[in-house]
């Protein structure tokens, strides 16, 4: 037998309340095991008492001997959403303990979402506040290389009698990123279930302590690790980052709906538009739209949320990023300012 097997076999079996079956439902863990004529995994339900449970674990058992084999020795786990640990904001024995939990997110790559969160906990931290940064893009990790860290790795510390991760704090920002542990020359090829379980752990087994803002870089798009962190963290809200360009719009368009649909339900805090306008360095009052004008404006003007700042596009941010000292570090200059202010509206709305 092998993993593909059993799920095929549990398409076969619907779960009776919404009629969909057990894989369209995501109600198959990530946590198959294979022995011989042996198979071990978890079903998840939303609460302990689902009057289908029973029903769905028979059939599902049935599924396998009717589809694979008459020998498969099935042993079936169940979990619970209801269940899960949720890191409560200012709880006083979580390793977390944060004022405001901020997700920076994009609906689609390269528009700029990790310079912004970078640069955004650089300005939030230069203002005064305690500032966490946690780089939840599994498998692009940049935080690392924006923050000249990426020879830096994590030691552990004992805190109330639990061994926990100690996060690299660099220009007053406390950070974790999945690249301290892996080669950075090497893909990070994991499924859907070890992506969001080594986000909880960056989370919940790491000595972050008292923070005012504790910001996480999302990967871009919708995946498991975005509903792993809603079901894990209590989040004061998103920020969504995108470009003028119509094709970024629309993708920014379906991350405001993924946080105001009502299976996630976290305040869309703003929309930032990033290369705004493009403004070389010789010709610093020309601005030329490049990827189109006002577009994240005129989004957040329909989508009705507020508009946090247009970001240009210049040299300087790019190479900050690249060298490991973000813009935001750079007092006086044009776009730090335009970061600064990001973060002043940030402080005073919340």
């Amino acid at each position: 037998m092998y993993p593909q097997q059993i799920i095929d076999a549990l398409t076969h079996v619907r779960y009776p309340g919404t009629g969909k079956n057990l894989i369209e439902s995501g109600m198959l863990e990530d946590d198959i095991r294979i022995q011989g004529f042996e198979v071990s995994f978890s079903l998840i339900f939303q609460k302990d008492n689902d009057p289908f449970l029973k029903s769905v674990l028979k059939a599902s058992e049935t599924a396998l001997k009717t589809y694979i084999d008459p020998n498969v020795v099935a042993h079936i786990h169940t979990k619970f959403l209801t269940q899960k640990t949720k890191v409560e904001t200012g709880a006083p024995d979580s390793p977390l303990r944060a004022r405001h939990i901020i997700a920076i997110h994009s609906g689609k790559g390269g528009v700029g979402k990790s310079t912004v969160a970078a640069n955004l906990a650089v300005a939030l931290a230069q203002q005064g506040q305690r500032v966490g940064l946690l780089d939840a893009d599994i498998h692009g990790p940049s935080q690392p290389k924006m923050f000249h860290t990426e020879d830096c790795r994590p030691v552990s510390v004992e805190e109330n009698g639990r061994t926990l991760i100690e996060p690299i704090e660099q220009y007053g920002v406390k950070m974790l990123s999945i690249g301290f542990f892996v080669d950075p020359e090497s893909a990070v090829v994991w499924r859907g279930g070890m992506a969001s379980n080594a986000i909880k752990q960056l989370i919940q087994d790491a000595a972050w302590g008292d923070l005012d803002y504790f910001l996480i870089d999302l990967p871009p798009g919708t995946s498991d690790i975005h509903l792993t962190l809603v079901q894990t963290l209590q989040l004061t809200g998103a920020i969504v980052v995108t470009t003028p360009q119509p094709i970024a719009l629309a993708d920014a368009r379906k991350g405001v709906d993924m946080f105001r649909n009502e299976k996630i339900n976290v305040p869309v805090l703003g929309l930032i538009e990033n290369m705004a306008w493009f403004t070389p360095a010789e010709l610093p009052e020309n601005k030329y739209y490049i990827f189109g004008r006002d577009g994240g404006k005129q989004l957040a003007e329909e989508l009705h949320v507020p508009l946090l700042g247009q970001i240009p596009l210049v040299q300087s941010i790019r190479e900050g990023g690249d060298e490991g000292m973000p813009i935001a570090m750079q007092k006086g200059h044009p776009a730090a300012a335009q970061f600064e202010e990001i973060a002043r509206r940030l402080t005073v709305d919340n």
